[in-house]
This record gives structure tokens, sequence and C-alpha cells, in this order.
């Protein structure tokens, strides 16, 4: 049966927008985590990794509350930034990034660990600077790590519900994705609909999972 195809779209929009985002700022990150020997270091994997056991209302709602223009935070970035986070493609944004920052941090970090520290060492040997050895040096070694953080990290965005809920509502393109649409979809009770959505974001999911894998195992021989 014919589906609405916009939550789909805006699905596929935030979980590209997300995974850049979270590229840019994972990679320092990530970096600085394998290398730093700082004491606070594990304050903050630990932060990181949180929503990996937060349930994602949780976060979710203390973003709502931090967002409100009730709140004088979100009356701040309202009035002098002009941003309205709360039930906004934005906020959306957002919110996923926090959310699924630890898929893209921990395999980027990990990959830089088992990297032997010998390569550094040659590069700075050889007068390259900090920033060529990473980019020269170190990423073309990583490969696999990286293509698994994005990998992950735009699949976990397409599948997020509970988050995106909170902080977006469903407003009909602007912030209703595909996850929310097969949840309107289950209560009024047009299950061939719900399963529709389902289907395609389960084979979605499943064909970049399989993707994914199939370059790292073929990078392996």
């Amino acid at each position: 049966m014919p589906i609405d195809l916009e939550p789909l779209l805006l699905t596929f929009r935030l979980a590209a927008t997300t995974t850049l985002l979270l590229f840019v700022l994972a990679l320092p990150l990530a970096y600085w985590l394998a290398y730093t020997n700082a004491k606070w270091k594990p304050i903050v994997e630990a932060l990181v990794s949180m929503p990996l056991v937060l349930p994602p209302t949780v976060l979710g709602f203390y973003l709502l509350i931090a967002f409100s223009p009730n709140n004088a935070f979100g009356h701040w970035l309202e009035n002098w930034l002009g941003l309205r986070l709360v039930f906004s493609f934005e906020g959306l944004v957002l919110a996923s990034v926090l959310y699924s920052l630890p898929f893209m941090v921990q395999p980027i970090q990990a990959g830089f660990s088992n990297l032997s520290p010998s390569l550094k060492e040659a590069a700075y040997l050889l007068g390259k600077s900090h920033l060529t050895t990473l980019w020269r040096v170190l990423l073309p070694n990583i490969k696999p790590a990286l293509l698994t953080g994005l990998v992950l990290s735009f699949a976990h965005t397409i599948g997020e519900f509970g988050l995106v809920l909170m902080i977006g509502g469903n407003i009909p393109g602007k912030t209703k994705v595909a996850s929310i649409a097969v949840y309107d979809e289950v209560e009024s009770l047009n299950y061939p609909a719900a399963n529709t959505y389902s289907l395609i974001l389960f084979c979605l999911s499943f064909a970049i999972l399989l993707l994914v894998y199939s370059i790292n195992n073929r990078q392996k021989k």
C-alpha cells in the first residue's frame, strides 16, 4: 500500500546530518582519548558512554527541560541566538548527536589505540606536524574503524524513537521521523502501513551493517 515518504526522507536527512557532525566532533575527541594520560580521562569516557546505558527518554527529558523557552538556558538560546530547539529539526540533530556520540567515538578511539606507536614516532622524526601525521599517516591506517563509526552512527540515528519523540514531538514534515510514523500507524491500527515502514527500516539497517562487516572482513584478508 502507498505510504507517506516524508518521514523516511526526514529520517535519512537527520541521520546524514547527525553522522557528518558526529565525525567532525568525535574525531578530535577520539584522538585525545586514545593518546591522553589525563587524570580525568575516565570521567570523559564515562560521559561519552552514558547513552549506551541511559534510557533515551531520560536524556530526552533533560534536553526538553534545558531547551524549553521557559527555562533560562532555552530562553537565552531563543532570544539571543534565535534558536528554538524544542520541537524542531535542529533540536533533533543536537539530541541525536549526543545520543549517538559513543557509536562514533569508541570505534575511532579503538582504531587509534590499536595502531603501533612507531607510526607517529616515525612521522615526527621525518618532520611531519601533528595535523599532517593525523591526516596522512594515522587516518589511512584506521579506515575500518572510521567506516564502522560512520555506519553505526547513521544506523543508530535511523532507529531512534524515545529521544526524538521527547525532544521533537510528532510534527509532520518537521520532526515526524520514520520510527514515530511506525508508532502512529500502530496506534491507528493501520498495521499494513506500520509493517511497510518497519520493513524498510529493517532492510536498510541490515544492508548497512552487512556492508560494513563485508568491507572490514575483506580488508582483514
